[in-house]
């Protein structure tokens, strides 16, 4: 669960940053950014924290409690187990 707030969060801090870098004026209302960075720096540090945050969404989606085993029914009685 919290992989996957995580992986969330990263990628919408990425695509923020692959705005900025695609478009000068996201860039100068972003005003903690230092004006070294370069739009080449944004777009790739935005690509990267994309698809980081993609693979922790991904990754946590993936679980699921599985139970083992069910049990066939004939009529009342339990004549076998399923695995699934």
């Amino acid at each position: 669960m919290v992989t996957k707030i995580l992986g969330y969060i990263l990628a919408l801090i990425g695509i923020i940053a692959l705005a900025a870098g695609m478009v000068p004026q996201i860039k100068e209302q972003l005003t903690f950014l230092p004006a070294e960075i370069t739009t080449t720096i944004l777009i790739v540090a935005g690509v990267i924290l994309v698809l980081v945050g993609l693979f922790f969404v991904m990754r946590s989606g993936g679980r699921r409690s599985r139970g083992g085993e069910v049990p066939i029914y004939h009529g009342k009685n339990v004549v076998g187990y399923r695995r699934y």
